[in-house]
């Protein structure tokens, strides 16, 4: 519900979200879950797909094991405090993309849209953008995991 605080797991999993999302945002493909166990185990640590997947959603008990967490902020070449703090340390490449992705999101359902629905009025397309625009100011949603 609106106003209702998040809870730490679902803050954590939009945080871990956001990154994932930045990788795309700066033109790169996505990471899979491969990748990322991949690059921990490089550093000592192992994650399971179960516990990424929880991660990622939210759903599941809130990981504070500080290796790990440390583990994924060098993955992705960011602080740890950013995944071990508040949103007070989110690193300004992360805050910037934010926008990014979430404008480079908008574009493409219009654009889906535009093709799919054909001869759709230039007042219907300006309704859909605001409304996504709206939407993504309001906040994402949580991802669910990647099937890779």
């Amino acid at each position: 519900m609106p106003g209702e605080p998040i809870s730490p797991q679902r803050e954590l999993a939009r945080k871990l979200n956001l990154l994932l999302d930045v990788v795309v945002a700066e033109g790169n493909t996505p990471h899979t879950y491969k990748q990322i166990a991949a690059g921990l185990q490089e550093r000592g640590l192992s994650l399971s797909r179960a516990r990424w997947a929880y991660m990622i959603t939210g759903d599941g008990p809130l990981v504070t094991d500080v290796d790990l967490l440390t583990g994924i902020g060098e993955f992705f070449r960011i602080p740890p405090e950013y995944l071990l703090g508040s949103d007070d340390d989110l690193p300004e490449r992360v805050d910037s993309q934010l926008a990014f992705v979430k404008s480079l999101r908008a574009r493409r359902v219009v654009s889906f849209a535009a093709r799919t629905l054909g001869d759709v009025s230039p007042e219907t397309l300006r309704s859909i953008t605001a409304l996504l625009e709206e939407d993504m100011q309001a906040g994402d949603a949580v991802r669910r995991p990647p099937a890779d």
